[in-house]
């Protein structure tokens, strides 16, 4: 597990060994660090957003630039590390990124384990060369960040381990290990670009096995249309309706029910458009490997082998590949056929349920009906296995007794035995890595599954970590103000408070302040670790339970 940091007069790098629990650190020191590199490179090394930064600042010290050029290159201009030097790949280095959202920092996660998440004070605007005790500190927080980078290395394990599978299976070198997912799809299924690019990325076509009689509206809109901003809004089932270029949308707003729903997904869609109908992306050598790597990954699934996760991992990651123009698999129109495709099949299946069921939602690869009573089942299932036979698409279905829906983003399904499925950020079951409000989440599904109130689920909650709200102020923003005060730091956890004193947190551009999102007026700041603390006195319970039945009133739709 590394770390750098980069001063304008100085560097250090933390280095944590887990085979021999033992710890490294290298300051301003490039021989030590190229001595150790050469003992270890056959090893992974590991680190967050190491893909993107640290990787690069260690090559550079290998080929003997300084770290503050390759610092400057990326954090200042902007560009990528690999653009800096034409050589850089020829450094056996094998990295793997615990980064799987760039759009959450370190600091987040590590916020929403409740652990702790103090910056340090050593600024890396310092024009001059840091004195001992600056050193010092820095390498603490560094430190911090590296076993940070553990934890959350531990959490997503399964990814590192698919990773590893996915290289023993096809068996590919080591140095695949810094690979993304689309990149490892495009090396296993041997895929490259034209050396002439093609032309034709709005040439698509409906599937042959499309029949819409009622909506030709939409047929309509793909023809005619060719931009990817322009979207379709109709009615479809008596539900409002939006078709795009990346998948289509449909929800009966605001709506409570119970009595005999159906949850109709279409397994592996778009995989299945792709072998069907020959949409993989034109740069596969052997599409056959593709239909292979399907069916092998179902055989493992049904057999609950965990080497279906690996494989997923490359049937999954193939459509979104050929939309990215740096990746191997990139064809732009075989991802038009795909989405396109997959939208006006789901919309025919709707076409031919629409006369006997009531349509709830509908997505990218599902739809959500009631049934008007238990005995047209069997009709329902017969217009399916029509729609099935004929397209050569299978159908997976999920029954549920009850309906909570505030739009197509969050909702609840509730089983007859009485657990639920949710989605959404009201509803979702958090995880450590998302930890964000956790109580307002608890205490709203409390609500419509247990008919437990609000205040009942917050007021008897003694777990302060459930109570956070982690803040990051990003890039867009100079800096964070708490009331009058200028913050240095970026990520903050604030919860709400009853104390007087306490002031505001807000975001600041151009020197005018901003409110953030779910954040109230008066918030006390705790960056230290919360895993284990209680609730405080000033804790402000009024604040959470207001925000909960306005999150509750947002599912009734009360204004």
């Amino acid at each position: 597990m590394t770390d750098f940091e980069v001063f304008s007069h100085d560097w250090l790098v933390v280095i944590a060994d887990t085979d021999t629990k033992s710890e490294k650190v290298f300051i301003n020191d490039e021989d030590g660090l190229f001595r150790y590199y050469k003992e270890h490179k056959k090893d992974i090394w590991v680190g967050y957003n190491s893909r993107h930064y640290d990787q690069y600042i260690l090559k550079a010290i290998i080929c003997g630039f300084t770290p503050q050029e390759i610092n400057h290159w990326i954090i200042v201009k902007g560009e990528p590390g690999w653009k800096f030097f034409k050589d850089f790949w020829k450094i056996q280095l094998f990295n793997y990124d615990v980064m799987t959202d760039k759009n959450r920092s370190l600091k987040q996660l590590e916020g929403f384990q409740g652990h702790n998440i103090k910056e340090s004070s050593v600024s890396f605007d310092i024009d001059r060369p840091l004195t001992d005790k600056e050193i010092q500190e820095v390498i603490k927080y560094c430190r911090h960040d590296v076993h940070e980078t553990m934890f959350i290395f531990m959490e997503n394990i399964e990814e590192f381990e698919s990773h590893i599978e996915l290289l023993k299976m096809f068996n590919l070198p080591l140095r695949h290990i810094s690979k993304t997912k689309a990149q490892l799809a495009a090396t296993i299924l041997e895929a490259q670009q034209p050396k002439v690019p093609r032309d034709d990325e709005f040439e698509f076509s409906f599937p042959p096995t499309l029949q819409i009689n009622k909506y030709t509206e939409v047929l309509d809109f793909y023809k005619e249309n060719r931009d990817y901003n322009e979207v379709l809004k109709i009615d479809v089932a008596g539900v409002p309706h939006v078709f795009a270029w990346g998948g289509l949308h449909g929800a009966r707003d605001n709506y409570i029910d119970t009595g005999y729903f159906i949850n109709i997904d279409v397994a592996s869609y778009y995989p299945a458009l792709m072998i069907e109908y020959g949409y993989l992306s034109r740069n596969v050598k052997n599409p056959d490997k593709f239909r292979e790597i399907r069916d092998r990954r179902l055989k493992y699934k049904a057999a609950k082998d965990k080497r279906q996760a690996p494989l997923k991992i490359v049937i999954n990651g193939t459509y979104g590949a050929m939309k990215d123009k740096y990746n191997g698999l990139y064809d732009p129109l075989m991802a038009n056929n795909v989405c396109i495709g997959g939208q006006v099949l789901l919309l025919d299946l709707i076409e031919k349920l629409e006369p006997h069921c009531q349509l709830i939602q509908s997505n990218t690869d599902g739809l959500l009906i009631k049934l008007y009573s238990e005995d047209d089942f069997d009709l329902i299932d017969d217009i399916c296995y029509e729609w099935e036979q004929r397209t050569r698409m299978e159908l997976e279905f999920d029954t549920f007794v009850k309906v909570i829906q505030k739009d197509v983003n969050n909702y609840i399904l509730v089983k007859e035995d009485g657990s639920y499925k949710s989605k959404g950020a009201y509803v979702k079951k958090l995880k450590k890595l998302d930890y964000d409000l956790p109580i307002i989440n608890e205490a709203i599904v409390n609500y419509f599954i247990k008919g437990i109130d609000p205040e009942d689920t917050i007021i008897n909650c003694t777990e302060l970590i459930k109570f956070q709200k982690i803040v990051k102020i990003s890039n867009k923003y100079d800096y964070a103000r708490y009331g009058t005060r200028r913050m240095n730091e970026r990520v903050f956890r604030v919860f709400a408070s009853l104390d007087e004193n306490d002031k505001e947190l807000t975001k600041v551009k151009n020197r005018v302040a901003e409110k953030i999102a779910y954040t109230p007026e008066r918030c006390f700041i705790i960056n230290d670790d919360v895993s284990k603390m209680t609730v405080v006195p000033k804790l402000d319970y009024q604040w959470y339970i207001d925000l909960a039945w306005k999150r509750i009133d947002d599912f009734y739709g009360v204004e």
